[in-house]
């Protein structure tokens, strides 16, 4: 079958989140035709360039989330603007019609992510009012008319963008400003939103326009998004719009996997962005709405573990879709340490992974502390580089500095060169040249995070039978199932306890090592991942009822279950059904078997095809 895999931020590009995730995905699901539409987040990222394609991608679209005309888009929007609409993807201004449809269209949308009386959701409006997940007074009523206002409006301007575009232009003129300030102002608002000034209402525009890009694309015809037979998205929010809308217009089947809940990630970035109160309350109110309309048009919904399926369940996904499969890690590589008995050096703490804030490194430097109070001779190796950007380089120096302070350099003889018990070290060094050498660098393994999603580095760990010591953060406890200890975050004293029970104690390190490699082999290898996906596609597409299309009847006019027929994957040339008279040979071939060119992305609103 042909699956239209929805990316944002991550796969074909070399950097981003989930892209080994899905590239194991496409590649291990060679039977099947797959056209990737990605959303890219930053111009570094596109600048990385694209990873190796197999040959079973036949197409890639991509569209950037992160420009814009300042030309027609910019933060300043002078009067009238909206009656000088610039011309759409159709070459044709907005009428009096098309503004009518427009004003009314975002004025429902702006009145239902405005008052927010969702009956569902999670909290983090922070003082909004009547924020999304709470009840107002109108209780479920008051929802429901919240929510038939804000898939009224949503799905009205993608229609609208769709026939006659324009829609970025129009979301950032005054007209859109005005309807902004009359839903903040309206009765039934919390008192967050009703102190908004005109500021608020220019950066709310250009938010709502970047959040809503997806729906003016050119994807969605025929050829693009209403050729496939399943839509995937990788993530949730931006990367599910077009999904939604491949299901309005055309039927398609929508699966969501979401491996860390992009709600959740939209509550925790809000808090370090520099927009006003009024303006973080307003989109933690639409990220939530749309959650909530996503997981309702969802055939089944996928998430990576059970932290990310109470998230979904608070924001109104139905228990009957919600089916958890685990994230697939490649154990390969970690076959040999994990078995080869070796429970590592008594003396030595050891974390692996990105260095950044949420891992708190401070908690475990502070923990080590104690841990040297009671073995002396312990050390602590920090293996990982830091996340991309300067507050990951920043954060690297501080706990650096903190290092050196707690932790004086020592001199075993008044002739010896004094040497740190804690060290930072790089991946691919002489002394740790790959990541297996890191896990077998230490006898215990720690995390220290008081954020994450699915811990990987924790299941690494496991894959090399290692002992580990974890925060009661995400889904460690879900991973870890009793193979390990788990203590309260930011508790330096409960962690150096944890890690001081198992340094002395060998023969249980081996134990609790041995049992986890055995939960991480059962449950968290890409092979259990890919056969969960394969009958998850079978399953959806055996439900999902046949659009007919011409290649979805055959001679005599029944239908097709799949829109691509299964010749259609055979090497050679295959006969056009009812098309060709006898003798005559239809010399197309199977896309996998065509000779394939990668050409250059076009960018701009439209997106690039390739």
């Amino acid at each position: 079958m042909r699956i239209g895999l929805l990316t944002d931020g991550g796969y074909p590009y070399a950097i981003g989140e989930s892209r080994l995730w899905c590239d194991r995905l496409v590649r291990g699901l060679a039977q099947h035709e797959f056209d990737l539409f990605a959303l890219s987040r930053s111009a570094d990222q596109e600048a990385q360039g694209w990873v190796q394609l197999p040959a079973q991608v036949s197409r890639v679209r991509t569209a950037p989330l992160w420009t814009a005309d300042e030309g027609v888009l910019g933060a300043h929007v002078t009067k009238g603007l909206l009656a000088r609409m610039v011309t759409g993807g159709g070459g044709r201004s907005y009428g009096r019609r098309e503004r009518q449809r427009f004003t009314a269209c975002f004025t429902a949308l702006a009145t239902s992510v405005c008052t927010a009386t969702g009956a569902t959701g999670a909290a983090g409006t922070s003082g909004g009012g009547a924020g999304f997940g709470e009840r107002s007074e109108g209780g479920g009523t008051a929802a429901g008319v919240a929510d038939a206002q804000f898939t009224d409006g949503l799905y009205g301007l993608a229609e609208l963008a769709r026939e006659h575009g324009g829609l970025p232009a129009a979301i950032r003129s005054e007209t859109a400003v005005r309807v902004l300030e009359a839903a903040c102002r309206a009765p039934g608002t919390g008192r967050t939103v009703q102190t908004a000034t005109v500021p608020d209402f220019l950066a709310l525009a250009r938010e709502l326009d970047r959040v809503l890009r997806p729906l003016s694309l050119d994807w969605y015809d025929e050829e693009s998004l209403g050729a496939v037979d399943l839509c995937h998205a990788t993530s949730g929010g931006a990367a599910a719009l077009p999904g939604l809308l491949a299901k309005r217009f055309f039927g398609v089947p929508l699966l969501v996997t979401e491996h860390s809940v992009q709600l959740r990630a939209h509550y925790l970035a809000a808090a370090g962005t520099s927009l006003s109160a009024p303006v973080r309350a307003v989109l933690a109110n639409l990220h939530g709405r749309l959650a909530t309309e996503v997981y309702r048009q969802a055939a089944l919904v996928t998430p990576g573990n059970t932290h990310a399926r109470r998230w979904q369940e608070r924001c109104g996904a139905e228990r009957e879709k919600l089916r958890t499969v685990h994230p697939g890690m490649e154990a390969g590589r970690f076959t040999a340490l994990g078995e080869s008995g070796d429970s590592g050096p008594d003396d030595t703490l050891v974390r692996v992974g990105r260095i950044e804030p949420d891992k708190d490194l401070i908690a475990l430097l502070h923990a080590f502390v104690e841990v040297r109070k009671a073995e002396p001779d312990a050390r602590l190796r920090i293996i990982g580089a830091p996340a991309r950007g300067p507050e990951g380089a920043t954060y690297l120096a501080h706990c650096r500095a903190l290092a050196a302070q707690l932790f004086p350099d020592e001199a075993t003889g008044a002739h010896a060169v004094g040497d740190n018990p804690v060290s930072f070290e790089d991946i691919g060094g002489a002394e740790v040249p790959d990541l297996s050498e890191a896990y077998a660098a230490g006898g215990v393994a720690v995390l220290s995070s008081v954020v994450e999603g699915f811990p990987v580095s924790l299941v690494e760990a496991m894959f090399c039978g290692r002992a580990t010591v974890s925060t009661d953060v995400g889904a460690v406890v879900e991973v870890i199932g009793g193979t390990g200890l788990v203590v309260p975050p930011r508790n330096p004293k409960a962690l150096a306890d944890a890690c001081l029970a198992l340094l002395r104690d060998p023969e249980r390190r081996a134990r609790l090592g041995a049992a986890a490699r055995a939960r991480a082999l059962e449950l968290f290898t890409v092979e259990q991942n890919l056969a969960a996906f394969r009958g998850i596609y079978l399953e959806l597409i055996s439900h999902a009822p046949v659009r007919r299309k011409a290649d979805a009847v055959n001679a005599d006019g029944e239908p097709r279950p799949f829109a691509t027929p299964p010749e259609a994957h055979v090497q050679g040339p295959w006969p056009a059904s009812g098309s060709a008279p006898a003798g005559a040979a239809d010399h197309t071939l199977s896309r996998a078997a065509e000779p394939r060119t990668i050409c250059a992305v076009a960018r701009g609103a439209g997106g690039g095809d390739v």
